[in-house]
Formats: structure tokens, C-alpha cells, sequence
């Protein structure tokens, strides 16, 4: 079964650090883009970060530029998200999912191939 499942949410200070993964399971995440997305309480899911499938080429939201920091282990098919300096408006559930880094420049996250089941995570003091 395809799945992608996002692991190391969890309940941190403002100011602190989280490391977020996503693990592909019955196929090769390196044929793939990789986005991570997030989803507060009473919003629309937005795009954080994408990540192309060499991990060559790499974007980011304003809103957590210079904060936040994807990267991939094709070798582990699992990408990455590093988050520092967390902000209590960063809390939300975030999702990883699959795309085509041809479809992201040309559509953005229009079409997503495949989407994990989300990690929570809450920021407060």
C-alpha cells in the first residue's frame, strides 16, 4: 500500500525546535517532489516548503523562511522539516505529500499525488 506517514510532531515552547519526518512506504520518494503543508484550527491547508526530488532545488512560504529547513535521505525515503524559532502561529497539523516538482512550478500545489495523515503540532508556553 503507497502511503506517506509524518512522524515528530508534538508540543513545544515558542522559541523551540522540532524536526518533522515524512517516510514513504511501497515506492521510491525520490521519483517525487515532496511538500509539507499545515492546517490551523478553522484555516485552509497551506503550502510550507517543497523540496524537488534530488533535493537540489528547494521553497519555502514566507512565513517561515530563514525559520524552517526541508531536506531529503533518498536513501531513507523520508524528507525532512526542520523548524526553529517557533512562533505559537506555526501550531497546526502538518501534512506531507507527493508531487511532481514539473507540476509544482508550473501549477504549485495543484496536484498532489499522494498525501500522509498529518502530525500535530502545538506551540505554547
Amino acid at each position: 500500500q503507497l502511503q506517506l506517514v509524518e512522524s515528530g510532531g508534538g508540543l513545544v515552547q515558542p522559541g523551540g525546535s522540532l524536526r518533522l519526518s515524512c517516510t514513504a512506504s511501497a515506492f521510491s520518494l525520490e521519483l517525487y517532489a515532496v511538500a509539507w503543508f499545515r492546517q490551523a484550527p478553522g484555516k485552509e491547508r497551506e503550502g510550507v516548503s517543497c523540496i524537488s526530488g534530488t533535493g537540489g532545488t528547494t521553497d519555502y512560504d514566507d512565513s517561515v523562511k530563514s525559520r524552517f529547513t526541508i531536506s531529503r535521505d533518498n536513501a531513507k525515503n523520508t524528507v525532512y522539516l526542520q523548524m526553529n524559532s517557533l512562533k505559537v502561529e506555526d501550531t497546526a497539523v502538518y501534512f506531507c505529500a507527493a508531487l511532481h516538482w514539473s507540476d509544482y512550478v508550473r501549477h504549485g500545489y495543484r496536484n498532489i499525488e499522494l498525501w500522509g495523515q498529518g502530525t500535530p503540532v502545538i506551540v505554547s508556553s
